[in-house]
């Protein structure tokens, strides 16, 4: 079972990514499978520009609730880009990289959070 803070994370992020159009949301409480984090949340966007835009607005959001990731990756390339938030680590994808990579399946057994619950309103003002 997720915490409120995590959850109030996951809900702030899935907002930003939601802004920039963002599909496929997914949160999976992954706590009870690995130590590397308590959940993940996973993203799309349709091509490099908008992934990148995604992950630029997840960190502008974060970083305006006093949050700055412990890690980026893959900026760069913006096909699949990595924040690691150390309790939530976010997944922005391309299509095609989510589906080559797969972790919907890989992490399968992880309870999930609908894309309906992650974007329910909060007194964090709006939709997170």
């Amino acid at each position: 079972m997720l915490s409120d803070d995590v959850l109030v994370l996951l809900r702030v992020a899935a907002a930003a990514a939601a802004e920039r159009k963002a599909f496929h949301l997914k949160a999976m409480d992954v706590a009870a499978m690995t130590s590397l984090a308590d959940s993940f949340l996973l993203c799309s966007g349709a091509h490099a520009r908008q992934v990148a835009a995604i992950a630029e607005a997840i960190q502008r959001r974060l970083r305006a609730e006093g949050r700055r990731p412990l890690h980026v990756e893959g900026e760069r390339e913006s096909e699949w880009v990595l924040l690691d938030y150390g309790e939530i680590v976010i997944h922005v994808f391309s299509e095609e990289r989510r589906t080559y990579y797969g972790l919907d399946g890989l992490w399968g057994d992880a309870k999930t959070v609908s894309e309906e619950e992650l974007l329910v309103q909060t007194e964090h003002g709006g939709r997170t």
